[in-house]
């Protein structure tokens, strides 16, 4: 998976094109951080510092604050003008032009699979929806790996293979129309590839309906989930494929409403203490005695 799938650059472009107007269209991301915040029930910890992984206008800030008050917030995403967007706004100012920390959160512009953070400076991870924008998960899940302190959690969604397969199958064009999706299976075996211990997996299928096709496409577009694959058609679709695809969308109405499928894929992980040194040395522990 290091071919080269996704266009990097039209992730960036898609998620800044609509960065202003995001947070009205952008329920369906809102819905999945409510639901991973509600696993936050199950799990015990206190984290000193919370990386939000793919933050956007950093949605989940709020409900991690609430969560967790004594954490310092750090947010990063590939798009400067998403995190620009989620700055608040002074009456007689003008927005922030320094990405740095406001309102007790750090914003930086970066690179998941770069991350500009020191190694073992984090607790815990937070990652929404990021994962199926990258070309290959496997070097973004190393280095969260590498900036969580040993015992910090890494918890995150993305969108397993089934999503949006109505769209996909309604065109026979050939060219990519939605994200390479992959199998949570895949992405477990890559979590544990990257050293993580006992992570959990698990997914849910959401339906969401729709008048009409092109309000579907309205839709997707609003949220910056148009398709970035670098497989898809970069010039104009024709009018014959569109009727086509509308054509074989209609085919699938039920009780008046067009269907629109997403697979979510929850995981979580730990990063337990390392077995073994850089150079490959076993490390063996000495628990010391207990004092009677």
């Amino acid at each position: 998976m290091s071919d080269g799938f996704v266009d990097r650059r039209q992730v960036g472009r898609r998620f800044s094109r609509v960065a202003a107007s995001y947070d009205r269209a952008d329920f369906f991301a809102r819905e999945i951080d409510r639901r991973m915040q509600e696993r936050l029930d199950y799990v015990k910890v206190e984290p000193g510092r919370i990386l939000d992984l793919g933050c956007s206008r950093g949605g989940s800030f709020a409900g991690l604050a609430a969560r967790y008050p004594a954490a310092e917030l750090l947010g990063i995403d590939i798009s400067p003008a998403m995190l620009q967007a989620g700055l608040p706004v002074r009456p007689g100012w003008q927005r922030w032009l320094n990405l740095g920390r406001q309102n007790g959160v750090q914003r930086l512009a970066g690179d998941a699979a770069k991350l500009p953070l020191n190694s073992q400076s984090t607790a815990v991870v937070w990652s929404n929806l990021l994962l199926h924008w990258l070309d290959d998960p496997l070097p973004a899940l190393a280095e969260v790996y590498r900036v969580l302190e040993v015992g910090g959690l890494l918890m995150f969604s993305t969108l397993g293979p089934d999503s949006l397969k109505e769209l996909r199958s309604a065109f026979a064009d050939g060219y990519a129309h939605t994200q390479r999706f992959i199998d949570m299976h895949d992405l477990g075996d890559m979590l544990v590839a990257c050293g993580f211990a006992d992570p959990v997996m698990d997914m849910e299928v959401l339906t969401l309906t729709y008048d009409s096709f092109d309000e579907m496409l309205g839709e997707l577009r609003a949220a910056g989930s148009g398709c970035a694959m670098k497989a898809r058609r970069h010039g104009l679709t024709g009018r014959q494929a569109w009727a086509g695809a509308r054509d074989a969308y209609e085919r699938l109405r039920s009780n008046g409403k067009l269907p629109a499928t997403f697979e979510v894929v929850y995981g979580h992980a730990w990063k337990a203490a390392p077995k073994q040194t850089a150079d490959g040395r076993a490390i063996i522990r000495f628990d010391a005695p207990r004092r009677k």
